[in-house]
């Protein structure tokens, strides 16, 4: 893994594949790591041909937002917003989408394939309607457009995720345990939950975290950003969406909203998939993509 500074950012990523010709772009989630790619998953994608790039986005895992103003620690979430609000957000997701630009002039790429899950998917969204001359196609995976009329997320998930976790050091067992409950309620029906893998996963995110409460100021930019459905209608790329029916973050309806606004994406609905990629569905999605960028 290597870290290129780029202005206020420190982004850490990996190239996989490095021979290949075609490059992909895989862009994480609210406060995932790159590491969420899972290996096995990305080695799909190079035995596809691909040319596989994941990073963590800034302020997640090994990449740093080098800002000078503190986020408190003995605060709750909604008094940290109301202070950071009101002294103006630190960076938008349309900065977040600027990295990814940044990262491929830096490894000299001209055009790849985007791929985004989650909040990854709005910053694909982004890409492919400001850069059209850098995407070749996007895959968006759980995420939404963030069209106001859409269904909101589960209730008791969204408490969950916003409420202030336990201490990874001074509580390491209480937040493991906080970790791996929401992981298990997001992840759907159709698949068997991975306890253990989801502990190995959250431990090894611990080792390679730099940042501390990083992700509220992602939480900030999402909750800064604002919908604009002439975003989507601009995509030109071929763009294939993918959805679970168990999807408690993201109403399935939110990336049937993305679908049906961009012209000629595809539609791929999973049945019993949640807000999470099972590695049971590593090589289908896998071959999607493929296919979809062929």
């Amino acid at each position: 893994m290597k870290t290129v500074k780029m202005n206020e950012v420190e982004l850490c990523y990996e190239v996989l594949g490095e021979k290949n010709p075609d490059t992909i772009v895989l862009i994480s989630g609210l406060g995932s790591q790159m590491i969420r790619w899972d290996h096995t998953f990305c080695d799909l994608l190079v035995e596809k041909g691909f040319r596989v790039i994941r990073f963590d986005n800034r302020d997640s895992g090994s990449s740093v937002f080098n800002s000078k103003r503190e986020i408190p620690s003995d605060k709750s979430i909604e008094e940290i917003f109301a202070k950071l609000s009101k002294e103006g957000i630190p960076y938008s997701l349309m900065d977040m989408a600027d990295d990814v630009i940044g990262l491929l002039n830096h490894l000299n790429i001209e055009k790849a394939h985007i791929a985004g899950r989650s909040m990854g998917g709005i910053i694909a969204q982004l890409l492919g309607s400001y850069y059209p001359e850098r995407v070749l196609s996007l895959t968006i995976i759980m995420s939404t457009s963030m069209n106001p009329s859409l269904p909101k997320p589960d209730p008791e998930v969204m408490a969950m995720l916003t409420r202030v976790s336990a201490d990874p050091i001074l509580q390491k067992e209480e937040y493991l345990r906080e970790k791996i409950h929401f992981a298990k309620k997001i992840s759907g029906s159709g698949y068997v939950f991975d306890s253990n893998q989801e502990k190995a996963l959250l431990e090894e995110e611990l080792i390679r975290s730099r940042t501390k409460n990083g992700t509220i100021r992602q939480l900030l930019a999402m909750g800064s950003f604002q919908y604009n459905p002439e975003v989507l209608k601009k995509i030109t790329a071929p763009a294939l969406i993918i959805h679970g029916t168990d999807d408690l973050i993201f109403h399935p309806d939110c990336g049937k909203d993305i679908a049906d606004s961009i012209p000629g994406a595809e539609w791929l609905l999973i049945e019993g998939m949640g807000h999470s990629i099972p590695a049971d569905l590593y090589s289908f999605i896998g071959n999607r993509i493929s296919d979809s960028t062929k």
